[in-house]
């Protein structure tokens, strides 16, 4: 997904968790947003990378998401009472998760405070993240909503769609949408991206880009433009190797 197409996705989700009908109720049927929200932020060690699957870009990667969430949160705030759990930066290549703010509030200025003031570093545990988001929102006694803003895999050995099964058992009616920046098979292995869709479908929530399918679809593709060339390639130098025996 592209810096700006991450911006527009951020926004959407953000906005879109206040205006969705709850299930089994009437599509028409106007819902108020009364679910807390949690949002886990990926500030491991990979976000210091650049936009580009490459070296010698300026923009990093969390600087991106900084910009979405300056854009989405102030929409949002006044509608929920928004917190911040964050993962990454703390004691070298460990597993740390912070509960930042609990759900507050008209919270966009300390959340974006607190993002602001993050250096990323540290390994990726998102399943524990977002458990912790989970106990916060207290999932098993209401409704609430968790939103992932991640670039890359579990690096800490939880399992996220077992806990995606677990949330959907045990939880109220607890939703979480996951918005990947950069998980492409370049950065991200294609049964961690399905970890990560499980999360969300187990829990009636949304992710994008549905990494694995198009990076399946992709190398399907290419394994099949690669044969084809092959064979385009082969089959002219054949012919020409039998003109030059028949025609000396």
């Amino acid at each position: 997904m592209t810096g700006m197409g991450f911006i527009g996705r951020c926004c959407l989700v953000l906005m879109a968790v206040c205006l969705l009908p709850l299930e089994g109720r009437a599509a028409d049927e106007v819902v108020p947003c009364t679910e807390d929200a949690m949002i886990v932020f990926d500030a491991s060690g990979s976000m210091a990378g650049s936009l580009a699957e490459g070296i010698g870009a300026k923009i990093r990667r969390i600087d991106e998401v900084r910009k979405a969430l300056a854009q989405a949160l102030p929409r949002v705030t006044h509608f929920r009472k928004i917190g911040l759990i964050t993962y990454g930066p703390g004691p070298y290549q460990q597993c740390n998760v912070n509960l930042d703010l609990k759900p507050t509030a008209d919270a966009a200025q300390p959340i974006l405070d607190t993002v602001d003031s993050l250096n990323p570093a540290g390994k990726t545990p998102m399943t524990e993240a977002v458990e912790q988001a989970a106990d916060v929102l207290d999932y098993k006694a209401k409704p609430g909503i968790i939103v992932v803003l991640t670039d890359g895999e579990e690096t800490c050995g939880g399992a996220p769609c077992d806990l995606g099964k677990k949330l959907k058992n045990e939880g109220a009616r607890l939703t979480v949408h996951v918005i990947g920046f950069r998980m492409t098979a370049f950065w991200t292995a294609a049964q961690s991206a399905l970890d990560v869709q499980c999360l969300a479908k187990e829990t009636g929530g949304s992710i994008s880009p549905r990494t694995a399918r198009k990076n399946s679809s992709r190398r399907r593709k290419e394994r099949s433009a690669a044969h084809d060339v092959g064979r385009r390639s082969v089959r002219p130098r054949a012919a020409r190797f039998r003109r030059l025996r028949l025609h000396p």
